[in-house]
């Protein structure tokens, strides 16, 4: 994006095409005795907007995945192709710089991004404001609990104005209640932004609780097995009929799959 100035208003969907299209993608590691497949041939759109969750098997290649998508490594055959589109990472760890305040972790990010210093104090106040972390600019990580690092870490994620945001469990080290909260807020932020998201989870329930659509993950190689379009209205809550039954049909899948990979 080419804009200096924060957006909460969606962002305009595009012509119709993918806003990630990836085809025919293979990774491999390794040679000789070592060569490891970890991804094979994996077909997949992702529509503009939309928030897409991958689950799989610890090993499937869902994080490996996410990095060739933010151009952290290089497919070994295959295309990756986001039209152009920025893309921000946000991972499992709040990786804040510790002797940075937590208005100082969003500044560096405006800072990266060239926003001139004298809007970036109302930008970053404002971004912290978008993720309920109003008035705590001044704590540095280390007094911040959990979820506010993390939420710090969102705001960090947003200063960057990408249009495509790459989640790596960046909830799994979080406690049930916070990581609710967690959702709630992702939720409320990809419906005000107009964000595309693709979110690695281990967890089910999660991935119906926030996904339009969810996608298993074979493993090894790692490749798309099964997708679930999620039916449900939003905002959701996982007491919330049929979410439970969904994630039943989902969780059946991924041990079935869990099973044949550690015969």
């Amino acid at each position: 994006m080419t804009t200096t100035s924060l957006s909460t208003t969606p962002r305009p969907t595009g012509n119709g095409e993918p806003a990630i299209r990836i085809k025919g993608v293979s990774k491999t590691f390794g040679h000789g005795a070592d060569f490891t497949v970890a991804l094979k041939e994996v077909d997949l759109d992702v529509a503009e907007n939309e928030f897409l969750c991958i689950v799989g098997a610890s090993g499937c290649g869902k994080s490996t995945l996410l990095n060739l998508i933010a151009d952290l490594d290089q497919p070994s055959t295959g295309t990756i192709d986001t039209g152009g589109r920025k893309v921000a990472f946000m991972f499992q760890e709040a990786t804040l710089f510790p002797w940075l305040t937590a208005g100082q972790n969003v500044d560096l990010a405006l800072k990266m991004r060239g926003v001139p210093k004298a809007e970036r104090s109302d930008k970053v106040a404002e971004l912290l404001q978008l993720v309920h972390l109003g008035g705590r600019q001044d704590k540095r990580p280390h007094e911040l609990s959990g979820g506010m690092r993390q939420r710090t870490q969102l705001a960090r994620v947003l200063a960057q104005e990408a249009e495509i945001v790459l989640m790596d469990e960046p909830f799994a080290a979080l406690d049930a209640m916070t990581r609710d909260s967690m959702h709630d807020e992702i939720e409320r932020i990809h419906a005000e932004l107009g964000l595309t998201i693709i979110f690695v989870t281990h967890n089910v329930r999660e991935s119906v609780r926030l996904a339009d659509r969810t996608v298993l993950f074979f493993s090894s190689p790692g490749r798309v097995k099964t997708e679930f379009k999620i039916p449900f209205d939003r905002p959701r809550h996982f007491e919330q009929p049929g979410i439970a039954e969904l994630s039943g049909q989902l969780t059946d899948q991924l041990k079935a799959e869990v099973a044949a990979h550690v015969r």
